[in-house]
């Protein structure tokens, strides 16, 4: 595996280098988090230590994310609770902090790297509902073969639901993932851009209303 690392004491990285060299990995290390930018394509994860020194390892994650879905394992010296937290809800996908056993961080990377795999062969990114086909990448709906043209809202709703096409999804989780956050969306706008949807694509059984709950996509005969 191709591991970038970024770590700004040649100690540790020297250290670092050696052992995931010994186990089968090419590791390119890296100074500061500008560099994180300009090499994470060429990487399969990133070591991310948070105390570089032309920036905080924390904004270099959040940049990252931006761009990039490659796994990131933080390796700090930070371990309050608090930079934990960012760290993981900025998108860490494992969060240690030092000293470290190595045995644990090569672990750690296994499951890391086991864990993403996984959920990219198993992410859904077309949805198929008797005629109806929603290209998840490509933002493309096709009825019977024809392209319907949706607004940015209305695919938004409709891409939550055949994401998990088969499953309900509350209408709680359909308003925080369209709009942001559940407690300030507007339910009302909900109920239209779901009218209109159903209008658009002709098919008014493919989104089952549940009562009391939420919406399922899927329930046409293939």
């Amino acid at each position: 595996m191709q591991i970038l690392l970024a770590e700004d004491d040649d100690g540790v990285a020297a250290a670092l280098v050696e052992v995931l060299y010994d186990h089968g990995h090419v590791t390119r290390r890296v100074r500061y988090g500008r560099d994180v930018l300009t090499y994470h394509r060429s990487s399969d994860l990133l070591l991310l230590d948070l105390g570089l020194p032309d920036t905080d390892g924390l904004d270099v994650l959040r940049a990252l994310r931006a761009v990039s879905d490659m796994s990131v394992v933080v390796l700090t010296a930070r371990g309050d609770e608090r930079s934990v937290v960012r760290g993981l809800r900025l998108g860490a996908d494992d969060y240690l902090v030092k000293p470290v056993r190595l045995a644990e961080l090569l672990a750690r990377i296994d499951a890391v790297t086991r864990r993403n795999a996984t959920k990219s062969a198993s992410s859904v990114r077309t949805a198929r509902a008797g005629d109806v086909e929603v290209d998840l990448d490509a933002r493309r709906v096709r009825v019977a073969g024809a392209e319907v043209e949706l607004t940015t809202k209305e695919f938004d709703i409709l891409a939550v639901l055949a994401g998990r096409a088969g499953t309900a999804v509350s209408r709680e989780q359909l308003l925080d993932e369209v709009w942001g956050d559940a407690r300030h969306a507007v339910s009302r706008s909900l109920d239209v851009h779901l009218t209109q949807l159903r209008a658009k694509l002709r098919r008014p059984e493919l989104l089952t209303t549940i009562r009391g709950f939420g919406y399922r996509f899927g329930d046409l005969e293939d």
